[in-house]
């Protein structure tokens, strides 16, 4: 208890990065939990109340069809968290299994990051619509197609700090006592990596909820009949200019979450490396 504590006071040391953990947490809970108490339908259709200015009774206003909004971005919440965690999730596996492969076997090393150079040589959001456009547009499909955008960055990451940590005495030690390499890689290097494996996954979190919105605006994301913050977006772009707030409210959604994602693993990173934390 006394060792979460002090993690927990060295982690919240900035409290920028208390408020944006606390923010974090309210989209989640919102997002799983308020759908459960509200008895407002979030694919609810009501003509007459279309394009409705926010009020006491729809709080962030109605969409094109009449659907309360303030429903619908806490409803959509969920699949665009998912799609962030499920993009981060994958990224971070595949992106660590190739990094400790390039990074211990010196082999590897040349043609494994001659691969990863060659995918981030492509812009994300290009790449994405291509692997999008070939796939097919569904909601795992574009969590696949931003699993390979980002597991490149997890691999360098990964790759870079296996290349010094094999060099370290205790894994020499490891040698000479005949450990197997499959434990040395388990055992002593994988827990080593935790660190820069954690900031990476909260970045690619952020990331990945970013670029779910750029493409469903493009029109190659989710399909639009399912509520994510950018297919919401992107069918109320043509109605901007007299409903702003069907731009605006999910706008909001977006940049909170993205924003807290990157404060908390700037937090996180600060905390796990003493070079880089910053004065309270």
């Amino acid at each position: 208890m006394e060792q979460l504590t002090y993690v927990l006071k060295r982690l919240f040391a900035r409290r920028i990065v208390l408020i944006a953990a606390v923010t974090l947490l309210l989209i989640v809970a919102l997002s799983i939990f308020f759908p459960f108490i509200s008895s407002v339908d979030p694919n609810g259709i009501s003509v007459m109340e279309r394009l409705k200015a926010p009020s006491a009774e729809h709080w962030a206003g109605t969409d094109e069809l009449g659907r309360d909004l303030t429903m619908r971005i806490v409803w959509g919440g969920r699949y665009s968290i998912m799609i962030g965690i499920a993009t981060a999730l994958f990224s971070v596996i595949a992106g660590t299994a190739l990094g400790l492969l390039a990074g211990f076997f010196r082999r590897l090393d040349a043609p494994v990051m001659r691969v990863i150079d060659a995918m981030m040589s492509f812009p994300d959001i290009l790449l994405g619509i291509s692997l999008v456009s070939i796939l097919g547009a569904s909601l795992w499909n574009v969590v696949l197609a931003l699993s390979v955008v980002y597991t490149p960055r997890v691999a360098r990451v990964v790759r870079a700090s296996t290349l010094v940590i094999r060099e370290l005495l205790f894994v020499d030690a490891a040698r000479a006592l005949g450990v197997s390499t499959a434990r040395i890689l388990y055992a002593h290097i994988l827990p080593n990596l935790l660190s820069p494996v954690l900031v990476q996954f909260t970045f690619i979190f952020a990331y990945a909820i970013l670029a779910e919105a750029g493409l469903s605006f493009l029109g190659v994301g989710v399909p639009p009949e399912i509520p994510t913050w950018g297919t919401m977006i992107a069918s109320s772009l043509q109605y901007a200019d007299m409903a702003f707030w069907t731009i605006v409210f999910p706008g909001i959604a977006i940049i909170l979450t993205a924003l807290s994602l990157q404060i908390v693993g700037d937090g996180v990173r600060d905390m796990l490396d003493p070079k880089l934390r910053k004065s309270a």
